[in-house]
């Protein structure tokens, strides 16, 4: 059995030009300045304009799922110490702070925060602790935009138990369903379900406006519901089939907030292209060993018309014709700013979150990981391109460690996107913000080495954290359970 390929880690290069050279060997275009740049010099120091609303810097912090609050949707002290590292971290645009979910129902785990009537209390102190950590740190709010993500996790739900698939699917996705054992009379959830949603979303943002939020992000990326309607093609009647019923979901629920919350911002994460799932390579793989990202097998699914911003003809390619008619419906519908990810950590996440080291569900990268940042990149920058005027959020630049800020600063001065987002890479290193901006410099030791334990963890019924890099996770019951079942798997 041939060895897995091998690609360099990027703690091997020790400077920009090291970096800049590694780049061009994959052909790729990653522009990355000499320096680090301190403020006000910095493209990343640099304000930004919605509205009434101005955003202080261009750093973004993206929304995440901790698994860690109550079964009732409350916060704990694990999520409330992650909010309030995010205030404290310098990013003058929290996107969302973590996914919510609308239903209970909807949940991807069954300690997933929620935004219900119930849950007000715990929502307005997770808001005001993250705001009085930012005063703290960088002496004023005035210039910090919060906002909370609504989500709907459909056929990735698990709401009651850990370790039970509870789906609510758009439609029947052969792949998909065969991946993760969803039954061929499995039911479709129905118009009247999506149409009651709707309600529940405009009821939770209406929660989120009085709290104080100031938007709220409809979801639509990573295979959850609102991503799995963009692709529902093969569903019948009012919510499948063509762009514009496929939409109309997302279009009843800002039309309802803009009713019910006038004045609440409405952003949107979109995954703006996805690829055909992956799997690992049987040919490669052997016991415990995992072997390199290959695609599921497909050839009886073309064309193919189970994703959103595919090739039809070639399911291992993009295909941006729908995503930028998509973000012309964006315009009309006075979406404020968008969020601009891809794919689903759930059966491609090399193209979603590139990483080096795979977590314990996947698969060893099949490109090296900065093929996947590219791509990322360009994506965004095609969107940027088309709509000059739409405040964009880029992801994907963790995994560019010493190099993260550098590459940031070149993106943002040259208009290929307006924030840079920073996800995973907060949790190890939550002031890196602040340590860009403030001192020009990184503490290396702190970097997020895509070691996917923070994914790792949720997966085997545990929080998320930065267990390698974080003391506090580090020294938690549960660290030493994670080396335990990792060594065993």
């Amino acid at each position: 059995m041939p060895d897995a390929p091998r690609y360099p880690r990027l703690s091997t290069l020790k400077t920009a030009a090291e970096f800049r050279a590694h780049v061009a060997s994959l052909g790729l275009r990653l522009e990355c300045d000499e320096q680090i740049l301190r403020a006000p010099d910095s493209p990343l120091a640099r304000s930004y304009r919605i509205g009434e609303r101005v955003i202080g810097n261009r750093f973004a912090i993206q929304p995440m799922e901790g698994w860690d609050g109550t079964e009732d949707g409350m916060p704990t002290e694990y999520t409330r110490r992650r909010w309030a590292n995010f205030g404290r971290s310098g990013a003058k645009l929290i996107w969302g702070g973590e996914a919510c979910a609308v239903v209970p129902e909807g949940r991807a785990n069954p300690n997933q925060l929620m935004v219900r009537p119930e849950t007000r209390a715990g929502l307005a102190e997770l808001l005001n602790l993250l705001r009085t950590e930012h005063l703290a740190a960088c002496g004023s709010t005035d210039d910090l935009l919060v906002g909370l993500q609504l989500t709907h996790s459909g056929r990735f739900c698990r709401p009651y138990r850990k370790d039970r698939l509870e789906p609510g699917i758009a439609y029947h996705h052969p792949i998909l369903d065969r991946k993760f054992g969803i039954a061929a009379d499995h039911p479709v959830l129905t118009d009247e379900y999506l149409d009651r949603l709707v309600e529940e979303y405009v009821r939770a943002a209406s929660i989120a406006h009085e709290l104080g939020f100031q938007f709220v992000d409809v979801k639509h990326c990573h295979g959850y519901l609102g991503h799995e309607l963009l692709s529902a093609y093969t569903r019948p009647g009012k919510y499948g089939s063509s762009l514009e019923n496929r939409t109309r979901f997302l279009r009843q629920v800002v039309a309802g907030i803009r009713a019910k919350a006038p004045g609440l911002g409405i952003g949107v994460r979109l995954s703006l292209f996805d690829l055909v799932p992956f799997r690992p390579d049987p040919a490669q793989s052997e016991g415990r060993r995992l072997g390199p990202g290959v695609p599921e097998p497909y050839a009886d699914c073309l064309p193919y018309r189970y994703g959103f911003g595919v090739d039809a003809n070639n399911p291992e390619r993009m295909d941006l014709t729908e995503p930028l008619a998509l973000m012309t419906i964006f315009e009309e519908l006075g979406v404020e700013l968008v969020n601009l990810s891809c794919g689903s950590p759930y059966y491609n996440p090399h193209i979603q979150r590139p990483a080096l080291f795979p977590p314990s569900d996947g698969y060893q990268p099949p490109e090296d990981p900065l093929v996947g940042v590219a791509r990322q990149l360009e994506a965004v920058a095609a969107v940027k391109a088309r709509f000059p005027a739409m405040p964009v959020v880029g992801t994907g630049y963790s995994y560019l460690q010493e190099f993260l800020p550098q590459v940031g600063q070149a993106e943002v001065r040259s208009g290929r996107v307006d924030f840079v987002g920073l996800g995973r890479m907060v949790l190890a290193y939550p002031e890196l913000p602040r340590d860009v901006l403030e001192r020009a410099r990184l503490e290396r030791r702190r970097l997020c080495r895509t070691f996917s334990d923070c994914t790792t963890a949720p997966r085997k019924g545990m929080i998320s954290g930065c267990f390698p890099l974080d003391p506090f996770y580090r020294d938690l019951p549960e660290a030493q359970r994670l080396k335990e079942l990792k060594a065993a798997e």
